[in-house]
């Protein structure tokens, strides 16, 4: 088996463009670590690689559904880790796993047991009925362990707890854990100073505007109509909201600016929680090459 780089961090500290730059030199193709990024036609608003860097090095998992689809992180785990297992020579390159969705991440390092039981809309909605109180009790009973981690008020973890129950007569306690892979990893952070990243989150928004943005989202909307539910993500909510006139463009990008910023404080603390990630700061004028001789490193072992 080959070997594995991520390369993770919150959004707009450069992932991409670092990950092509590593990518290129090593000859390796990228995986998308992107929860967005996988859906076709939602292309400048979730930073997609560009055509030109998808020219440069092979990218995968992106553009694998509609929008009107819904890929749940078992779907990303499996396509990924068969991917992952198609290189079988560990004279192969690394390859590259590169975005900013943890829990993608995650799926692949930590080889997370996901349940692979589809939503349930029937069930979901019986249960739903009985409400949230009775739902809970329904749940320390058939699976006390996940009772215990599920806050008595989270609804949504207590139905797909009962739901993954009643299909497979298995308690979704069983299901899950960790079967982490058994070929190398070397895990990089990308960071920097929360004002740097404002300013960068600042500029990324004004060249996603330049790069014809608001056609994009205006499209999309005509296309698929404005309830779907991609377009109450982060960025096309706000550019939506000023093409029906309810606020200005400038209020439009402020509020994107501010509802990125706190997406960004998220992602930093998700990452920060796991220690072996190797982190290294965007600001510095030797980035990649920092980031290269870790890489470098890393493949001679």
């Amino acid at each position: 088996m080959s070997k594995l780089i991520t390369i993770c961090g919150a959004t707009a500290t450069g992932k991409s463009g670092v990950a092509v730059a590593v990518a290129q030199r090593l000859r390796s193709p990228i995986l998308s670590a992107d929860s967005r990024q996988v859906y076709r036609e939602f292309d400048i608003g979730t930073a997609k690689p560009t055509k030109v860097d998808r020219t440069l090095v092979p990218h995968h998992l992106i553009d694998i559904c509609e929008p009107t689809e819904t890929l749940t992180v078992a779907d990303y785990q499996q396509q990924a880790q068969n991917l992952i297992a198609a290189v079988d020579s560990p004279l192969s390159p690394p390859l590259l796993l590169v975005g900013g969705t943890g829990l993608y991440i995650k799926s692949i390092v930590r080889g997370l047991k996901i349940p692979r039981v589809a939503s349930m809309p029937e069930l979901r909605s019986q249960l739903t009925e009985l409400g949230q109180h009775q739902c809970y009790q329904m749940l320390q009973q058939v699976d006390p362990s996940a009772a215990q981690k599920i806050h008595l008020n989270d609804s949504v973890r207590t139905l797909r707890a009962l739901e993954v129950f009643y299909v497979t007569g298995r308690s979704i306690s069983e299901q899950q854990g960790e079967n982490p892979p058994s070929y190398p990893i070397l895990q990089i952070g990308l960071d920097c100073d929360i004002e740097v990243l404002v300013d960068r989150i600042k500029q990324r928004t004004e060249q996603m505007l330049e790069s014809g943005w608001l056609t994009e989202v205006e499209y999309l909307c005509q296309k698929y109509g404005c309830d779907l539910p991609l377009l109450n993500t982060l960025g096309y909510q706000e550019m939506k909201q000023y093409l029906a006139g309810d606020i200005t463009l400038s209020e439009a990008k402020e509020l994107t600016v501010l509802h990125t910023r706190q997406f960004a404080k998220r992602q930093r603390t998700w990452f920060k929680a796991y220690s072996e990630i190797e982190w290294f700061d965007v600001s510095a004028p030797d980035l990649l090459e920092r980031v290269w001789s870790r890489v470098a490193e890393f493949c001679e072992r």
